[in-house]
């Protein structure tokens, strides 16, 4: 799984992450960039098969420059876990980001600016815990991940064992809940970066070891019982106060999440 906005040397939202942006071709050649050496080193580490899923809403993905051993997947029939099943062995994210109201995170968010925070049985989770718990339902491993030092923070918390390598880190401090949705995405944007070469060379160093230890190591689920309560809330707006939100689900987390985001 992929996203745009942990990706070294992505520096905003506006000019970086979005079609129109002034710099978003070049944030697609950082991420594929990241991705080929996620890739290159999850081969090394004896993968023989890999799936990359584009999982930003413009697209991140340039797919004239991805390493021609994988398929590219984009879009996805069914909510979550996004075309995820019991056929695949692991998961792994890439340019990922931290969740919303996260501390020192760059560019964090949910889902959207609107998000203050998600959780599931009380455990706090953004996009990456999203689709991890997920994938544990389904006895998949979520083993590797690569963004911002927030959200490789983030990943040791809620995954036991899951190899992470951190190419960026956040200025920002505080998690930014009083700041209006209007003014929230670009609050975050201060950050030291690594060169994209070394974050390229961090990255396949650290796929490799990951794909190595999956093969030695039983680690990469999430603990879960159901059953499941989902618990969202949402920013005040211009038209509505701040929101909450509460779902619940006896069967499963991908059914309580589709049942969320529907």
């Amino acid at each position: 799984m992929t996203d745009l906005e942990g990706v070294a040397g992505v520096m905003d939202f506006e000019q970086w992450c979005l079609s129109n942006g002034r710099y978003y071709d070049l944030a697609k050649q950082l991420l594929t960039e990241e991705v080929n050496a996620a890739v290159d080193g999850f081969f090394a580490g004896g993968a023989d098969e890999i799936v990359v899923a584009d999982g930003h809403g413009d697209g991140g993905i340039d797919i004239t420059r991805l390493d021609p051993r994988v398929e590219l997947m984009r879009g996805w029939p069914d909510l979550w876990p996004l075309n995820l099943n019991e056929t695949y062995d692991g998961l792994a994210f890439v340019g990922q980001h931290a969740k919303a109201g996260t501390e020192f995170g760059h560019l964090t968010h949910t889902q959207n600016l609107y998000h203050l925070d998600v959780s599931i049985n009380g455990v706090s989770i953004g996009e990456f815990g999203q689709l991890a718990m997920c994938a544990s339902e389904l006895g998949v491993r979520t083993f590797f991940g690569a963004g911002d030092l927030a959200f490789t923070r983030e990943a040791q918390a809620l995954v036991p064992g899951i190899e992470t390598v951190s190419v960026k880190y956040g200025l920002t401090r505080g998690s930014g809940d009083e700041v209006p949705y209007k003014d929230y995405w670009t609050r975050n944007t201060a950050a030291v970066h690594k060169v994209p070469s070394a974050a390229c060379s961090m990255i396949r160093a650290g796929a490799e070891k990951a794909m190595k230890r999956y093969k030695t190591e039983d680690f990469g689920i999430i603990d879960l019982k159901p059953p499941y309560e989902i618990v969202a809330k949402f920013r005040a707006t211009d038209e509505t106060g701040a929101i909450t939100r509460v779902d619940n689900d006896d069967s499963s987390i991908s059914s309580l999440l589709n049942k969320y985001m529907s």
